[in-house]
């Protein structure tokens, strides 16, 4: 089993920074991609970024292009997720997930664990 704990989690003003961590535990050695997604009240759960093995590929959605950097540092068993510039339509609940795979992973049914979830609010 793969257990993950995100934090950092928070309210900020928009155009504020906040910056998400995520550690992993348990069979880690099967947790090879990993990614951040989010839902916002009334919404799916959308991709939001996700990143390889060794960090050498990463994604993003298109809406945070730019202002989002996903890293990682295995050695911690931790995932990061860097945001800046954000805006109030960044509030959501961010997860972080774990893959059994490597690779290119932007859906939610590739990832096999879940973290509980950390607020993020983004006031006007």
């Amino acid at each position: 089993q793969v257990q993950l704990v995100e934090s950092g989690g928070g309210l900020v003003q928009a155009g504020g920074s906040l910056r998400l961590s995520c550690t992993v535990s348990g069979r880690t050695a099967t947790a090879y991609a990993k990614g951040w997604f989010r839902q916002a009240p009334g919404k799916e759960r959308e991709f939001v970024a996700a990143i390889t093995w060794r960090g050498a590929n990463t994604y993003y959605t298109d809406s945070v292009k730019g202002r989002f950097t996903i890293s990682r540092e295995n050695a911690k068993n931790t995932v990061y997720l860097q945001m800046n510039s954000l805006k109030p339509e960044d509030t959501a609940v961010y997860y972080c997930a774990a893959s059994s795979y490597d690779g290119y992973r932007t859906h939610a049914y590739e990832y096999g664990y879940w973290g509980q979830g950390t607020q993020v609010t983004v006031s006007s």
